[in-house]
């Protein structure tokens, strides 16, 4: 049974993304976790206006920035200028500052606007001339990649992808689906019809009842065991990171409790365990030559290290 207000939320970004329930289920997932999303997918196929929905249905004031190579750190984070009436420093608040933060088009800009999020991703605060500002709560950010179209791009280093809690794609609709959006989008916004289903108070709330589901010592156990595999694989030069447990872990108690349940069982770990890790590894270059790709390594993985049988 899942949460009442969890299915509210879903129901009101549904009014916006048609036929994709798992990808939203597993976004809302990750926000209530406290976990950064990242979409990677072809353009037009509703990155921006998930995101977007979400914010409404839970009541997150909204930042949007279409990063392109003129993008500038103070853009995100904001600068420092000098009063004229103080004398002093005074800081301008940048984009950054709000509870849902969508960095579009992530790969477009520098590697140093890219790396001004890693202090927001980690420690939810920014640091500007010295001085930290905490951002606010509930603090998610989306980014979005664009596959197609790369050249000139900057692609993210591993070391921010982990910080990412999980990397998704919406994909296409199917034929039917996509009749639905025509119908849907023909003489009205569909954004519009979406209202706040959550307040940001029982957004926090969300988020301190999933921090407390059950996991039980054998899950923990089971979660190092896949990612020392990951790191054990040799069709793998770059295994998970402990980072990547603890964010499994984390995404599965969101999972469970969105599921009406207060424990975590294998099966919320079999759910996320692509999504969670597949951003995170790297290929040998001998395996990818022979046709192998990360969900197929992992699937390998998620296969040759047996799972717990929990009792009741």
């Amino acid at each position: 049974m899942t949460q009442p207000k969890a299915l509210g939320i879903i129901n009101e970004v549904r009014k916006t993304i048609i036929g994709k329930d798992t990808v939203v289920c597993k976004t809302l997932m990750a926000i209530i976790a406290g976990g950064h999303i990242l979409l990677e997918d072809n353009p037009g196929v509703g990155k921006t206006t998930m995101a977007l929905a979400f914010s409404r249905a839970m009541s997150m004031s909204f930042s949007r920035v279409q990063f392109t190579p003129e993008t500038m750190p103070s853009d995100v984070v904001g600068y420092s200028v000098l009063g004229r009436e103080s004398g002093k420093l005074e800081y301008r608040p940048g984009a950054i500052m709000c509870h849902l933060f969508l960095a579009d088009e992530i790969n477009r800009t520098s590697a140093k606007t890219q790396s001004a999020l890693l202090e927001a991703m980690e420690e939810g605060q920014v640091t500007v001339d010295g001085v930290s500002r905490r951002l606010p709560r509930p603090y998610t950010v989306i980014a979005t990649q664009n596959p197609l179209g790369t050249a000139g791009t900057q692609p993210l280093p591993e070391s921010q992808l982990d910080r990412f809690m999980i990397r998704l794609s919406i994909g296409y609709p199917t034929a039917e689906q996509e009749i639905g959006i025509l119908r849907q989008t023909e003489d009205k916004r569909p954004l519009e019809s979406v209202r706040a289903a959550a307040s940001l108070e029982e957004v926090t709330a969300m988020r301190g009842e999933a921090a407390r589901v059950h996991v039980a010592d054998d899950l923990y156990k089971y979660v190092a065991d896949l990612c020392t595999a990951t790191r054990e694989d040799p069709a793998l030069r770059l295994g998970a990171s402990p980072r990547a447990g603890q964010a499994l872990v984390r995404i599965c108690r969101a999972s469970a409790w969105m599921g009406g349940r207060d424990y975590v069982v294998p099966a919320d770990i079999h759910l996320l365990f692509q999504d969670v890790m597949a951003h995170r590894v790297a290929l040998e270059p001998q395996a990818r030559l022979s046709g192998s790709d990360a969900p197929s390594v992992l699937e390998g993985v998620l296969s040759a290290v047996p799972a717990p049988k929990l009792l009741r």
